[in-house]
């Protein structure tokens, strides 16, 4: 076993030049417009299958980019996801994160609503920054809930990252939601199937946030190597 001591940067690119490596071994050609978001979510998560489940509405990832560039908010289902995305990228851009979940209020408006405190997030951010990211890697409640506001007309974000993972209704909230965005023409990158989760929502966020700000070298975002 040989052990390679590199610094940050170089630990980075030399990751990326593996995933690259092993998706030709695949047979697997991954959309230009795409690549950075696929490979990204790999590098987080060491999962190849994210290269066959990641599902994208024409344009997404250049239609998130260019929102992230007018500087909306992101709001994602945890406070995890919210701690994963790259503050000095939102911070260049002017834009910003935020995760409501944990909030007294929110908490107050799901118990008179008789709900999750998701789909009362979900609600509050539809109403407080309609345009906004919505980044959803936990709660497939917080998925159907956007359904039913794009459907009713009261929401039209800039981008939905649906990526919830676990076994009840993540499937199909999934589903229905892509089906959904692809309907009303709604930017979506959705992880098909079980798979996801807050740190795979975080990813996506930051592959879209380095292209907005030209930092997909690790270098140009301070690292060393």
């Amino acid at each position: 076993m040989t052990i390679q001591h590199k610094l940050p940067a170089d630990i980075e690119r030399t990751s990326m030049q593996i995933i690259e490596k092993e998706l030709l071994q695949m047979g697997i050609e991954i959309p230009s417009e795409n690549d950075a978001v696929v490979r990204r979510v790999i590098h987080t998560t060491a999962d190849f299958e994210y290269a066959r489940n990641l599902r994208f509405t024409p344009e997404a990832v250049a239609q998130g980019v260019t929102a992230l560039q007018r500087g909306v908010t992101i709001v994602t289902d945890t406070n995890m996801a919210l701690a994963g995305i790259s503050k000095p990228s939102l911070m260049a851009l002017g834009a910003s994160a935020q995760c409501y979940m944990a909030e007294p209020m929110i908490a107050e408006k799901a118990k008179l609503q008789g709900t999750t405190r998701a789909v009362a997030a979900m609600r509050y951010a539809a109403q407080s920054c309609p345009q906004a990211i919505f980044a959803v890697g936990n709660a497939p409640t917080a998925l159907l809930e956007l359904c039913d506001l794009i459907e009713q007309k009261s929401l039209r974000p800039s981008l939905i990252v649906a990526v919830p993972v676990g076994f009840v209704n993540v499937v199909e909230s999934k589903e229905r939601l892509f089906a959904v965005c692809t309907k009303q023409g709604i930017p979506c990158i959705a992880a098909m199937g079980r798979k996801g989760g807050s740190t795979v929502a975080a990813a996506i966020c930051n592959a879209l946030l380095y292209m907005a700000t030209g930092r997909l070298n690790p270098s140009a975002r301070g690292w060393q190597g």
